[in-house]
């Protein structure tokens, strides 16, 4: 469940640098420059997370498509200058190079006093925590992470001191539950950090549910079917559902007809309308016997008694 491996010269990178696609992702390792320390790495491995520190003693460049699972680099010193999705992303001290899947990334400077903490995040499993906990797809994911901010630093906090006891007392991460547990303590903490709340409600509202209420603000009386509601959302209609249920305790559809009561409620008390029918067939309500019924449980009293009054 954990590792370590020390190279001591330039001439032993080679075993090490298969020592680190084993322990972390595969890659292509290229020297740039000698450097006078050894190379470091120590590994724990938390079944959908793999924790690591790797420095390599030398400059050098590593280049890996992250085949399966996201890569977050923190470097502790040094400097870790990347091209990642084609974006140049410079780390230093107190920021994280985040590595998407099966993505080709650069890491074109990888200075030899850069020693790095790494959390390897299979990718499924990552996309199901950040829908479960966020409500989006692991496509939001940022580049780069603010180590600065309070999110990140109980991160950080919990990534530095799990991998540290765990590799100080390995009976620790032995059992199978105790393992999952502790990936699934850091990876919920990870996705925080990266989707942090909104600083003026507290309460962070997913861009998925925001997105399709505001299409059905806009536009109410369109034939929202399921396949329009998972475009406007970007994502499939299982993960709009799970996010509508979680955040708003309701369904897209419960969600859209209280936006059409609303609607035809405003029409009634402000005289849009000359009839309660004219009313629910302009905001999207086919089946009036079914929308009267609907309208009483919302408001408490009938379409045609709001009308009159």
């Amino acid at each position: 469940m954990h590792s370590g491996r020390v190279a001591t010269s330039a001439e032993e990178l080679p075993d090490f640098s298969a020592a680190v696609a084993e322990a972390y992702f595969p890659h292509e390792l290229t020297v740039l420059r000698e450097g006078a320390g050894a190379a470091e790495l120590r590994m724990v491995d938390l079944g959908p997370v793999r924790l690591t520190r790797i420095g390599w003693g030398a400059e050098v460049s590593v280049r890996s498509d992250h085949p399966g699972g996201w890569a977050v680099n923190v470097p502790r010193s040094g400097v870790l200058d990347a091209r990642v999705s084609g974006r140049s992303v410079l780390s230093l001290e107190g920021q994280a190079t985040v590595c998407p899947p099966d993505t080709q990334t650069l890491m074109s400077r990888w200075s030899a006093d850069c020693s790095i903490l790494g959390m390897r995040i299979d990718a499924d499993y990552l996309a199901d925590e950040v829908t479960a906990l966020v409500g989006l797809t692991e496509q939001d994911m940022p580049a780069q992470l603010d180590l600065r901010t309070d999110a990140a630093q109980a991160w950080l906090a919990l990534l530095t001191s799990i991998g540290a006891q765990s590799l100080r007392s390995p009976d620790l991460v032995e059992r199978r539950a105790v393992r999952q547990r502790l990936g699934a303590t850091l990876t919920a903490a990870f996705v925080t950090a990266c989707f942090p709340d909104d600083p003026e409600t507290g309460d962070f509202c997913p861009r998925i549910v925001s997105r399709v209420v505001d299409a059905m603000e806009a536009d109410p009386a369109q034939d929202w079917t399921p396949a329009e509601i998972a475009r406007r959302a970007g994502v499939g209609i299982r993960r709009v559902q799970q996010s509508f249920q979680r955040y708003r305790g309701e369904t897209p559809t419960e969600a859209l007809r209280r936006i059409r009561l609303r609607r035809v409620h405003e029409d009634l008390l402000h005289k849009r309308a000359d009839t309660v029918a004219d009313a629910a067939v302009r905001w999207g309500f086919a089946h009036l016997g079914r929308f009267a019924a609907a309208y009483r449980r919302e408001f408490g009293v009938s379409p045609s008694a709001t009308l009159r009054r």
